[in-house]
């Protein structure tokens, strides 16, 4: 088993669909999987936003997200995004864990694959 490490600093779909993608593939393979979401990618995990995306010949995401996370992936926003983009706690989806860098790097450590969108 791997430890897949993504990270998120955008807001679009092609900063969103392939972590989900790549994540949701990781960890039906058997694979750890932590994807984390710098200020610039936070605002995707507010409620309702996924729900919003579509991509032509791309797959649902609100499914993916939901896979994902019965499979065990972790999904991390980073808690400078809370200040960065006004945001709270409460408006991230079901899920989402608010963490610091410094604890996404310590839980990372051992990656042996990693992404960046």
């Amino acid at each position: 088993m791997s430890k897949v490490a993504i990270t998120v600093n955008g807001t679009e779909g092609k900063n969103v669909f392939p972590p989900f993608i790549l994540g949701s593939s990781a960890a039906a393979s058997g694979d750890e999987v932590h994807i984390f979401f710098c200020p610039g990618g936070a605002p995707a995990m507010v409620k309702g936003v996924i729900e919003k995306m579509e991509g032509k010949g791309l797959p649902n995401l609100l499914e993916l997200y939901e896979g994902l996370c019965t499979l065990g992936g972790k999904i991390y926003v980073c808690e400078l995004a809370l200040e960065a983009k006004d945001l709270k706690k409460e408006d991230f989806r079901e899920g989402v864990e608010i963490i610091g860098a410094t604890t996404f790097i310590n839980e990372i450590k051992d990656a042996t694959i990693t992404f960046s969108f």
